[in-house]
């Protein structure tokens, strides 16, 4: 066996622990579960999202998107004026 320490805020410790209990577990069992399951999965065994909801992935993509559309989007100094466009009047 070994050791392993980590440091994590104390709101996030009180949280985990009482998500564990509810599982009938301690902190210490819940972590060994996780990180098996990390061994098994040789991964990350669920889809790691962005604060956003994103995958890391589609956040690259929109800010790729936004980035394009900030250059070569046409631009509209009212909404009639996109009306106009859009409905071809």
């Amino acid at each position: 066996m070994t050791t392993i320490q980590v440091r994590i805020d104390e709101k996030t410790k009180k949280k985990a622990k009482k998500v564990f209990k509810g599982m009938g577990l301690d902190i210490s069992t819940g972590i060994k579960v996780y990180l098996n399951r990390v061994v098994k999965d040789e991964g990350i065994p669920f889809l790691v999202r962005t604060e956003n909801g994103y995958t890391p992935e589609q956040e690259r993509q929109i800010i790729k998107e936004v980035e394009w559309a900030k250059k070569h989007a046409k631009r509209y100094d009212s909404v009639d004026g996109i009306m106009r466009d859009f409905f071809k009047k």
